[in-house]
């Protein structure tokens, strides 16, 4: 079934589209990149770090990519697009510097496509997104204003540091003790809150990541022997 957006008419071209944010589990998914230029070598990039099995069609590909590709993390077509390259594929980036490539690539994909700067051939777009290990903060203009987005983004990496990253590391090893050790499920809830509350980032801000994962293991050992 396809899953690309009926094409607009004149009446509706100038309209915004409403996007349904969604975070993608790609780990082991077939996933093609078209195109093999510094903007497709960004896509593989954070394709990679979702876990994605990356086949790239192109003649040519980046240093990058060659280096990622050496190391076995994707495959190489090298050779122009054909139909066929999609065939069970879970999703589809067209990034070439051919519009009439990345407009074959739309109209054959029968799976999640975007295109790169083309919003209307998409049926998906990627947002601007930080990244702190396990926590991502995408942010999207539904596609009006990709600038936008990115200076929106740039302001969210000064305000949530690599510390947020550490932390959550923390919370993820002091969250599943507290699935097994508390019971209680009000008083697991509490907890859980309180390690998460605008208290604790205040701390993370001001303290650093070891004051803050003490106080956070303080909570908890509270939790497992209080009322």
């Amino acid at each position: 079934m396809k899953l690309k957006e009926p094409k607009s008419d004149a009446r509706n071209t100038a309209e915004a589209k409403t996007y349904y944010p969604v975070s993608l589990n790609l780990r082991g998914k077939k996933s093609v990149v078209v195109g093999g230029g510094k903007i497709a070598e960004r896509k593989i990039l954070g394709l990679l770090r979702a876990g994605a099995d990356i086949t790239v069609i192109s003649p040519r590909i980046t240093k990058k990519i060659e280096k990622e590709k050496l190391k076995n993390n994707l495959k190489h077509i090298n050779r122009q697009y054909r139909k066929k390259d999609l065939d069970n594929t879970f999703l589809v980036i067209a990034a070439t510097d051919s519009l009439d490539t990345n407009k074959k690539v739309s109209e054959d994909a029968a799976c999640l496509v975007n295109v790169v700067d083309t919003p209307d051939l998409c049926n998906f777009i990627v947002p601007a997104t930080v990244n702190r290990g396990l926590l991502s903060i995408a942010v999207s203009t539904s596609g009006i204003s990709p600038a936008l987005s990115r200076s929106i983004r740039e302001e969210l990496e000064k305000a949530f540091g690599p510390e947020f990253a550490q932390y959550l590391d923390s919370l993820k090893k002091i969250r599943a003790e507290a699935m097994e050790m508390i019971q209680d499920t009000r008083k697991r809830s509490r907890l859980l809150k309180s390690l998460a509350s605008e208290k604790t980032l205040e701390m993370l801000r001001a303290k650093g990541v070891k004051e803050t994962k003490k106080a956070a293991e303080a909570l908890m050992n509270r939790a497992k022997t209080g009322p």
